[in-house]
């Protein structure tokens, strides 16, 4: 059996899906899913203080783009201890992850020299190649690629009822942080257009961006999805207030209408893994309840 770590939670949730839970034995310290896995060593630590304020949250990631200041690191002596044979890491985020050099420098001391296997997609296409090659990598090869084919077919599915649905296309505004405010980039914007809708803020495979209160006003999108990363609803309702507080917010054309809804960014958006797919079916529940409303 190959003994696995992974250094994010998307990894784990993709490992996991490939039937490797038992392979597992080491996690990071924000792996909450599956819930059979959270009993594992954790090896890995952040500098942000729990509780903090999204704007302290922002400053410090900011922060670190700018310094040596790493915000997550490894604990080694736990990595040492569980001996791994393949790290799962990412190059994706330069913040919310252990820097990929410091994970190559580690494999390198641990006994054997592990494998690191970096992951960085930008699209959902490019998360069913990192299952695939997680798959590989663990010698589940055959399995993960009828796991991968029953994901896709979940998509078609949604895709097909998005381009099928009446009228036009719903103009959706995903928020991913409140204090600055940001708009959700990556495969988010393919995924509202998967569901039958326009991004109207997002950048399509490329990270999201601090983003000007007034071009979410200027675009005075028909939906508002929240989706605050590694935020749940109740986290994120506590962020909501500073949208309310805004002297514009209640006259954008979905705040009059009704048609804001608040997710769980940690769950889903955020996670580039197999409940990407899960969020694009929410993103298809959401717009079907605007177009139903409307």
């Amino acid at each position: 059996m190959v003994r696995i770590v992974s250094l994010l939670p998307s990894a784990t949730e993709i490992v996991c899906s490939l039937g490797l839970a038992d392979s597992l034995v080491g996690i990071t310290h924000e792996c909450d899913f599956p819930e059979q896995i959270t009993h594992l060593p954790v090896v890995t630590q952040s500098k942000i203080p729990k509780g903090l304020a999204s704007r302290d949250i922002d400053g410090l990631v900011r922060d670190q783009l700018t310094s040596e200041a790493a915000l997550y690191s490894l604990r080694g002596e736990v990595l040492n201890k569980v001996a791994p044979d393949l790290i799962v890491s990412q190059s994706l985020c330069d913040v919310c992850a252990v820097a990929s050099s410091e994970v190559e420098a580690a494999a390198a001391d641990l006994p054997g020299s592990p494998r690191v296997l970096n992951l960085s997609p930008n699209s959902l296409e490019d998360v069913f190649q990192t299952m695939l090659l997680v798959g590989r990598a663990a010698d589940v090869g055959a399995h993960s690629e009828t796991t991968v084919a029953a994901l896709r077919r979940r998509v078609e599915a949604v895709r097909v009822s998005g381009e099928t649905a009446a009228g036009s296309k719903p103009r959706v505004a995903v928020l991913e942080w409140l204090d600055p405010l940001f708009n959700s980039g990556h495969w988010t914007p393919e995924l509202v257009a998967l569901a039958g809708g326009e991004d109207c803020l997002g950048n399509l495979h490329q990270p999201s961006e601090t983003t000007p209160w007034e071009k979410l006003a200027a675009a005075d999108p028909d939906l508002i999805v929240v989706a605050l990363c590694g935020f749940d609803v109740e986290r994120s309702q506590q962020d909501v207030a500073l949208l309310k507080a805004h002297s514009t917010w209640s006259q954008l054309r979905a705040v009059r209408a009704g048609n804001v809804a608040v997710v769980d960014g940690n769950a889903y958006f955020s996670r580039p893994g197999p409940r990407l797919v899960d969020s694009l079916e929410l993103m298809a529940e959401l717009l079907n309840r605007y177009r139903e409303s409307s």
